[in-house]
């Protein structure tokens, strides 16, 4: 499984980019846009073809997600930490996501989440010196929960890839990878077309 996150600013053709990585295969597609207002968001999710509604997850905004059709919803980890799980991520009708950074972290969710990121695997593209000091690929060996899929994030591109997958993890998730470079459609190809 391969997931691609939106960068929350917005990026040159984003859209477009985001409708050619789909036609290509892109099962998911995270929508980090939290500084959005309600209805800039409706624009956003309404700015996708509607035949790829079941594959957007919200990171924010859960309220407009019966509305929009949306299936997916992801709870920040200080959320989930907090106890803010809002309540349409509470009724159950969602499938819900969540993130973690540390292998003890995820190895205590419980069963009601379908994957969780780990995070930072490589040092960050997008967030300049996240990860530099401490990564967890190396962690993936000690995983002992094994209802919910394990994705790897932070730094992954086309020349490291394979290595999350050698470690154990379920899936990948590309975000500086993708929205950082020039050519984001070849990128999605050189991993996408190697492995699937």
């Amino acid at each position: 499984m391969i997931i691609l996150l939106s960068p929350e600013q917005p990026v040159a053709d984003e859209s477009a980019v985001v409708h050619a990585l789909f036609e290509r295969g892109l099962p998911l597609f995270h929508i980090r846009k939290y500084r959005l207002t309600d209805t800039e968001m409706d624009t956003y999710v309404n700015g996708i073809d509607p035949a790829y509604r079941t594959q957007l997850v919200l990171h924010s905004h859960f309220h407009l997600a019966g509305d929009l059709g949306i299936e997916r919803l992801h709870v920040r980890e200080a959320d989930r930490q907090q106890g803010n799980v809002q309540q349409e991520a509470e009724t159950g009708h969602f499938r819900l996501s969540t993130s973690v950074h540390s292998i003890a972290a995820f190895n205590s969710l419980e069963d009601r989440w379908d994957y969780a990121f780990l995070s930072p695997v490589f040092p960050s593209i997008s967030k300049v010196g996240y990860g530099r000091d401490q990564t967890v690929l190396k962690e993936l060996a000690r995983r002992r929960e094994s209802a919910v899929r394990l994705v790897g994030l932070g730094g992954i591109d086309e020349t490291n890839y394979k290595q999350v997958w050698a470690a154990g993890a379920d899936g990948i998730a590309l975000l500086g990878a993708i929205w950082n470079s020039p050519q984001p459609i070849a990128v999605w190809d050189s991993i996408y077309n190697n492995d699937f």
